[in-house]
């Protein structure tokens, strides 16, 4: 939880506009996020939000920890330059191995994805299966918030290193994507898992796939659920709600706009407006 200490640094920085109408950033590898943008639009629909996916350096799951944190920081970087009130780190491994860090560095409340999820989890069942990227499985994030929360449970973790690329390249519904899914959960299977997380936010995404290989008393826990209803929460605390009309939502991303734009039109119904963002230069252009 977040006290308003933490963020009156932050509040000085909107030059005589109202904090509350400040927007929201979102950041994500890639496309994974728009699964935590969604629930904004249904939980927090008067918030204004910056979606930024860092689509050049995707996937995260497979980079170090040293990497992740050098991403992370440029990300942030640029989100206090855009004024924002508030940001949620909607990608597990990012959230799993620079979160902790980054809080002591920016002034700015930042929410992680793993704690929301944790304790869904365990609301939901005793024996729970974990899949996410290879990074944030190593990492034991998950399992750790988990039992920390509840030691009694048991839990078992599979990174899954082909998601991400399959689900960028839109390849959800090829049948190559249903055999990596299948070898994915057949260890969760054979433990007899009551409950399963998605341990990255693009795994929402493979949805329908996931469901057609699980038993059907088997629960999934989108963590991008959770962690919208901390956010409301924590603004709430904060006094940072805003109750006016919001802003269009502005994406940007630090590869391609129009692979990213054709990809919002799939998951958001409509095609986002993208600026490309480079980190070397600070040049943005509009597509």
């Amino acid at each position: 939880m977040y006290s308003s200490s933490i963020f009156e640094g932050n509040l000085n920085n909107f030059s005589g506009q109202e904090p509350q109408r400040a927007p929201i950033g979102i950041f994500d590898s890639g496309v994974g996020g728009l699964t935590v943008l969604r629930q904004f639009y249904r939980q927090l629909p008067n918030e204004s939000v910056i979606y930024f996916g860092d689509t050049a350096r995707l996937p995260y799951g497979i980079r170090s920890q040293a990497e992740i944190l050098q991403y992370v920081r440029e990300i942030l970087t640029w989100m206090q330059q855009q004024q924002v009130k508030m940001v949620i780190m909607a990608c597990n491994t990012s959230s799993a191995l620079a979160l902790d860090i980054v809080r002591e560095e920016f002034d700015l409340p930042i929410l992680g994805v793993i704690l929301p999820g944790a304790k869904a989890a365990v609301e939901q069942g005793k024996r729970i299966g974990v899949i996410a990227t290879p990074a944030t499985a190593k990492s034991n994030a998950y399992k750790q918030a988990i039992l920390e929360i509840d030691p009694h449970v048991q839990v078992w973790q599979v990174g899954c290193p082909e998601f991400v690329p399959l689900i960028e390249q839109n390849r959800i519904h090829d049948p190559y994507t249903m055999e990596v899914a299948r070898s994915y959960l057949e260890p969760l299977l054979q433990q007899q898992i009551d409950t399963l997380v998605y341990g990255c936010t693009h795994y929402p995404h493979l949805a329908p796939v996931l469901r057609s290989l699980l038993p059907a008393h088997v629960k999934l826990v989108d963590p991008a659920v959770n962690v919208v209803a901390a956010c409301a929460q924590d603004l709430d605390i904060l006094g940072l709600r805003n109750t006016h009309p919001p802003l269009p939502t502005r994406f940007a991303v630090s590869g391609c706009g129009q692979q990213f734009a054709q990809s919002g039109l799939q998951w958001l119904g409509y095609t986002p407006l993208v600026e490309e963002v480079c980190f070397t230069d600070a040049k943005v252009s509009h597509l």
